[in-house]
């Protein structure tokens, strides 16, 4: 949609007036340059070859330069360039190697003037220089630079940058004998026009291909470079070493990038692929665009600013057949559409916050940042109203410390450190587990892990020291209650036989035997309970006296003068009615009701008559015979997972799910999982956990972050005879030809795992080097390095 905003610029004398609008062009554009005039543009591609008037409402087509009855290579063009001193000179990189220059002072129809044959594959890139009319410069896909003479037929000089290919050539501005390449390699090299044998300065500016780059028109060094890294960046060339003065981020590989007329800190950007739109961008504030051009619908190959000295008008051509020309002022501003409110904490619990200056207000009692502890601290920096961004959109900043010591998270890196996750019975992780959070003094943490192992283990296996109760005095394990028996006179000899060995923890095999048929007098009504007020009325186990009694714990209400109640030596079935016998005394049966047996507290010794007229005490399973399922408790298991996680605790929540695994994996939905997994994981990293933190992905329960530690990882070899990057598979170097894997000390070749040195480079064997740098500190190469293996 063509917008109808009009400019007028005043250009020494002369005015430069126009609007957004575009063309339809004959077939895609590859490139564009526009005349020194600022009155008309060339359109280059494959199979266009044309140029347009740039007029007030729409451009108009004045020359087609593809004539002739037969299609020819040499117009299939890969670049063009117009001379901004001679308004007649053009110059086209051809797809098949041919450089070719354009006359279009010459009468006839065909304004082709010389053709360069001499580069072998296709030219990529041609360039004329600034002030000298008869010098042309060409980088092609051959790894070679030619140096033209318009005068004569053949190149002056050749550069080689012995590398790959050539992506860009730029003349600089300022000095008369420099340029600057830039190659696929990620490599940017500077040369001068005298020597052609062997490059000024070279230095690795991208991680990838370099496809353009482009010299500041006023500040003399600065030199902008764009890669497929997705990346621009601007070096300072006036220094010994190329310095990095400013980097962009973009969303795809830049293919163009330019500077903007009178504009120090702005460049426009295009991108190879992906992304259709034209950014230009402040440098300064290098994470949103400062303006953007919408108007193409396929990617855009060429960009061009209409004057060198006009900041207004930029033109464009792209593979969707279109010409444009884009209005500075109709362009759209991300930054108008950012969010300016943010939350975010720090590493120490410190809190930031940011939100309009308009919602925030001045007062509030601020105070200003000093750098001291102070909680809170709120500051804000007053924005010069000369400054660049002082009308678009800012934001003050809040800060919010916590007190000095109260925001510790040493707890944190402690447990990570200490938890058992895996490699251990679920039983002894729990344990351990609630051993560390109890050390560190997260008591609730720990009865957790004490919960679940109840939960999910056996009763029989719980240790005491977990349970929240003991039972008895004296007592040093938790022990079964039973209901009452008041049992008098027992024969010696059932005394000495059934006499339970406590000592040793055991019972005695030969005189109590597991009876797990037989059942103990109970009612309907027995619940587990825990920390019960009524006492239980008899205990049988280690308690101060004699062992073959059963002792009363309550002292108070003993009746020596009642009846002795005897059990039938053939025992009875489960809630048989004893009719035989009276019933007991009062107080007893008020407390028979009183459950008082724990669910993990399960099985008991039953005791066995030696003699027939003896009478028997049968002890059974305890008030119940069958504990819940673990699945009973899944819901509250999920319930809390979910609250420690919202009380910030996904440490917890996250070991939780590892040590349970399936057990609890399927309650919980997988995208709320690798929510909390990929939080840990981070927490783990800020604090540089690595190891824990890899053994959580490892050990993960989720696949999306299972594969985060299976990526690829690159690994860059420098050779350790000519210290030069080894850019094959192999472990034979390019340059000298020799094997960089060579053990120093054996001087063989290491076919497994090998050590070396990151000062020196030299290394082999690990054994071998181990056992060297026993004896001595020095490299064994004899470079005179001393080595350190740690």
């Amino acid at each position: 949609m063509e917008k109808m905003s009009r400019v007028t610029t005043a250009l020494s004398g002369s005015a430069l007036t126009g609007r957004t609008m575009h063309c339809h062009l004959d077939a895609p554009a590859n490139a564009i340059s526009v005349c020194r005039d600022a009155a008309q543009v060339v359109v280059a591609g494959r199979s266009i070859f044309k140029i347009y008037a740039i007029e007030e409402e729409q451009f108009v087509e004045k020359l087609n330069l593809r004539v002739g009855r037969k299609p020819s290579l040499n117009l299939s063009c890969a670049d063009v360039v117009w001379h901004q001193m001679d308004e007649n000179l053009l110059a086209t990189a051809a797809t098949n190697g041919v450089v070719v220059t354009w006359n279009l002072g010459r009468p006839s129809r065909n304004k082709q003037d010389q053709l360069f044959t001499e580069h072998k594959r296709t030219v990529n890139k041609v360039c004329f220089h600034p002030t000298e009319a008869h010098v042309l410069l060409s980088g092609s896909q051959d790894g070679f630079m030619k140096c033209f003479d318009l005068r004569r037929k053949d190149s002056v000089s050749t550069f080689s940058g012995q590398s790959e290919s050539v992506r860009d050539v730029q003349f600089s501005i300022r000095d008369y004998f420099t340029f600057a390449s830039t190659f696929e390699n990620g490599n940017v090299q500077l040369w001068d026009i005298r020597r052609p044998d062997r490059c000024e300065r070279m230095f690795t500016a991208h991680n990838g291909p370099v496809f353009c780059c482009d010299w500041h028109p006023e500040d003399r060094g600065w030199l902008a470079t764009g890669g497929r890294d997705k990346m621009v960046k601007v070096w300072d060339m006036t220094t010994h070493r190329a310095k990095e003065m400013h980097c962009v981020q973009t969303i795809a590989s830049v293919a163009r990038v330019k500077w903007r007329p009178e504009c120090r800190h702005h460049l426009a950007t295009c991108s190879m692929m992906v992304d259709h739109n034209i950014y230009v961008w402040d440098v300064r504030r290098p994470f949103v665009p400062a303006a953007m051009f919408e108007e193409h619908r396929d990617v855009t190959t060429g960009i061009a600013w209409r004057h060198p000295h006009d900041p207004s008008f930029l033109l464009s051509g792209s593979k969707d057949s279109t010409l444009c020309q884009h209005l500075f002022r109709d362009a759209s501003q991300p930054v108008e559409r950012a969010n300016p409110e943010g939350l975010c904490y720090g590493l120490f619990g410190d809190l930031a916050f940011a939100a309009k200056e308009s919602l925030v207000a001045a007062e509030s009692g601020r105070k200003p940042y000093t750098g001291d502890r102070r909680h809170p601290i709120f500051f804000k920096r007053k924005l010069d109203p000369a400054e660049p961004f002082s009308g678009l959109a800012s934001s003050a900043l809040s800060v919010f410390e916590t007190e000095s010591g109260g925001g510790s998270m040493s707890w944190f890196v402690d447990t990570a450190e200490r938890y058992a996750l895996a490699g251990r019975p679920l039983a002894e992780l729990c344990d351990h587990n609630a051993k560390v959070a109890r050390e560190l003094g997260r008591n609730q943490v720990a009865q957790t892990w004490t919960m679940l192992r109840i939960i999910y283990c056996s009763p029989g296996l719980v240790s005491s020291a977990n349970l929240n109760h003991s039972v008895g005095k004296g007592s040093s394990c938790g022990l079964p209650l039973m209901n009452s028996f008041n049992l008098k006179d027992m024969g010696p000899g059932l005394g000495s036989e059934t006499r339970l060995d406590r000592s040793k923890g055991d019972t005695r095999s030969d005189t109590a035997l597991l009876d797990s048929s037989a059942t103990l007098i109970t009612n309907e009504d027995n619940e587990e309970t825990e920390g019960s007020d009524v006492p239980a009325d008899y205990l049988l186990g280690d308690v101060e006296g004699e062992e073959d009694e059963l002792y009363p714990l309550d002292t108070e209400h003993v009746h020596p003068e009642e009846p002795e109640y005897v059990l039938p030596q053939e025992a009875f079935p489960l809630r048989h009615e004893i009719v035989d016998t009276p019933s007991g005394p009062e107080h007893l049966q008020d407390k028979a009701d009183s459950p008082h047996v724990s669910g993990n507290e399960a099985d008991t010794a039953s005791l066995a008559p030696v003699d027939s007229s003896s009478s028997l005490l049968s002890v059974s399973h305890a008030l119940y015979d069958s504990r819940l399922p673990p699945d009973f408790f899944s819901v509250l298991v999920r319930d809390m997972l979910h609250f420690y996680a919202e009380q910030g605790d996904v440490q917890m929540a996250v070991s939780v799910l590892i040590v349970l695994g399936e057990r609890v994996r399927k309650d919980i939905d997988e995208q709320t999982q690798e929510h909390w997994y990929t939080s840990y994981i981070d927490l783990l990293q800020r604090f540089c956990l690595w190891n824990v933190s890899n053994e959580v992905v490892k050990l993960s329960t989720s696949r999306a972050v299972s594969c985060l530690n299976q990526a690829s990882t690159t690994l860059h070899v420098n050779c350790s005879h000519c210290k030069r990057p080894m850019s094959s598979r192999g472990w034979v170097c390019d340059r000298c030809h020799r094997c960089a894997s060579m053990c120093a000390v054996c001087h063989h070749v290491v076919k497994g795992l090998f050590v070396w040195c990151q000062g020196c480079s030299h290394g082999g064997h690990l054994q071998h080097i181990m056992k060297w740098l026993e004896g001595s500190s020095h490299c064994p190469a004899g470079c005179g390095h001393l080595c350190e293996y740690s």
